[in-house]
């Protein structure tokens, strides 16, 4: 396997919302320098970003919506008349946005057509995974979809069919929405339910309109769910679903913010239970796609103890090589995050604990659990449309 792509670029540190806002730039530096510090960023072929023109930004944005960005960002923070849901407290405006988010979007953008030309067989942009944005609005803190943009340069590059699995602790809801009508992609979120989280969307019912019927498929799972039960529901649905799909390239969001620790959520995730979902999608791409996988970040507002940690395991993983959890954190990168937020402990090493792989009860087709009436109504509702037995825990 060659090298992978990782597009890494200081600039896109420039995508910052101000203030006490959850979504700090900190999380991408952090991780930077830890995967630096242990040696992982020397097993790809590193690469800076380009910034998505407006041509590229409108196979996914309307041309109001760009131009609204435009006006903000050059607004230099102040408030205008700009609507698109910018300027409020999710989405404030702040200097330079339009062209930190199109840089964001272009290195996304960059990942999907090395892997569509064949230049590379996995890329990885943590710094994206903006998967909330709308065509013509701003949502939960995402400008540009730069997940919806890197699908759509797959596709436009020739790519028949596209697998997306987004396990961010939110729905999905932008790519969702992006593909609802297009059979070629195959979207699964697995989420905290709807019911308790933003954006109040992902539900199981929700599964694609017209030929794309059954291709949006939506696992949502109780607040409090933890390793075991995560990937209790993860392993009853998503490698079966994407096996019957059979597309050519896996695209995989890596919101870290399913952890116990994040403030923003209710999972209950350990990085070693994020850990293992990484090799699940791992096995998932040389199984289906012959390894052609991008990886993008996401969420995750622990930005010192979870962030770095979880990124720095989904970087090696998509290199082919994985990081003992016992590993201890390096000297110099703790010396970084102590002077970035000398308030936070700071973790000792590449684990939260469990040292040893995680495990679990795979579903066999009763409802024993509280997650097992959310993998059920998904099975139930989408299964059948793929030519699957909803109720044989075999599939």
């Amino acid at each position: 396997m060659s090298a992978p792509l990782l597009v890494w670029d200081p600039r896109m540190l420039g995508y910052d919302l101000g203030g006490d806002h959850p979504l700090h730039p900190l999380r991408w530096e952090l991780t930077w320098a830890l995967a630096q510090s242990l040696g992982v960023t020397a097993d790809y072929r590193v690469v800076t970003a380009e910034v998505a023109d407006d041509e590229t930004l409108a196979r996914v944005h309307t041309p109001g919506y760009i131009d609204a960005v435009r006006r903000a960002s050059a607004s230099d923070g102040h408030l205008g008349a700009f609507g698109h849901g910018l300027g409020t407290p999710d989405n404030p405006i702040f200097p330079g946005m339009h062209e930190n988010a199109a840089l964001i979007a272009g290195a996304s953008i960059s990942c999907a057509q090395a892997i569509a030309h064949r230049e590379v067989e996995r890329a990885v942009n943590f710094c994206g995974g903006l998967h909330h944005a709308m065509p013509d609005n701003a949502s939960g803190f995402c400008v540009y979809n730069d997940v919806a943009l890197g699908i759509t340069a797959l596709l436009d590059a020739g790519v028949r069919k596209v697998a997306y699995v987004d396990v961010d602790a939110h729905h999905g809801d932008g790519v969702q929405a992006a593909f609802y009508d297009d059979p070629r992609v195959l979207t699964v979120s697995i989420h905290q339910s709807p019911l308790s989280l933003f954006p109040g969307t992902g539900f199981a019912t929700e599964t694609g309109r017209g030929e794309a019927h059954g291709t949006s498929v939506n696992l949502a799972l109780p607040a409090g769910t933890s390793d075991a039960s995560w990937l209790r529901a993860f392993h009853a649905v998503v490698p079966g679903l994407v096996r019957a799909f059979r597309p050519e390239v896996l695209v995989t969001q890596h919101g870290a913010d399913s952890h116990r620790e994040d403030p923003l959520a209710d999972l209950n995730l350990s990085v070693d239970g994020q850990r293992a979902s990484y090799l699940a999608l791992r096995e998932i791409a040389e199984s289906v796609t012959g390894g052609r996988w991008l990886a993008v970040g996401g969420g995750g507002y622990s930005p010192v103890r979870v962030v770095p940690r979880a990124w720095t395991h989904l970087l090696a993983i998509v290199a082919g090589r994985e990081i003992d959890p016992a590993t201890p954190l390096p000297d110099d990168w703790l010396a970084l995050a102590a002077a970035a937020r000398p308030e936070v402990p700071l973790p000792i090493d590449m684990s939260d604990g469990i040292w040893q792989p995680v495990t679990f009860e795979r579903w066999d087709g009763t409802v024993d659990l509280p997650v097992d009436r959310a993998i059920q109504d998904t099975r139930n509702v989408v299964y059948p449309l793929h030519g699957l037995d909803a109720h044989d825990p075999r599939d």
